[in-house]
């Protein structure tokens, strides 16, 4: 009987390439993530550029897709383009690429936020100065630009 872990049954290690195709087969990464993933997994700098860079050949890692799909998720979750910007730049991506994918998004981004802002707090408008500003700190932290929340305000204060 072979003892569990000995050389003989052990599984051969996995190449830095297999590892990331693996994990671009459940979701989308970007290439940063991916190779700090890659190397926090005991791979060596060297092999994980090399599978990163055959991955992106091959249209299996792809930035400029995995933007978008980050930016329609975060759009469905509710949040602005301000949060969003700022982890589509933690994941390596260049301003002016980020800039233009939201700019260029079909998103109606006032009223996003009066849906947020009804979602959390109701229906009803702020009675006060310091509900307001608790609203306001609300949706600024979701992402939303000053103009965006004075507009969601505005909107809910007419309706």
């Amino acid at each position: 009987m072979k003892r569990r872990g000995s050389k003989d049954t052990e599984k051969p290690q996995r190449t830095a390439y297999d590892r990331g195709l693996s994990m671009l087969a459940r979701r989308e990464h970007s290439r940063r993530e991916l190779r700090a993933r890659l190397e926090q997994g005991g791979y060596e700098e060297a092999e994980a550029g090399e599978a990163i860079e055959r991955l992106g050949d091959q249209n299996y890692q792809n930035d400029e897709r995995f933007a978008e799909m980050l930016l329609r998720a975060r759009v469905a979750h509710g949040y602005g383009p301000a949060r969003i910007r700022a982890e589509l730049r933690s994941h390596g991506l260049a301003a002016a690429t980020v800039d233009a994918l939201i700019a260029s998004a079909e998103v109606d981004w006032n009223a996003l936020a009066l849906t947020q802002l009804r979602k959390k707090f109701g229906d009803s408008p702020a009675t006060d100065h310091a509900e307001r500003g608790k609203r306001a700190q609300f949706l600024s932290r979701r992402g939303f630009t000053a103009d965006m929340i004075r507009m969601a305000s505005q909107a809910e204060i007419e309706d």
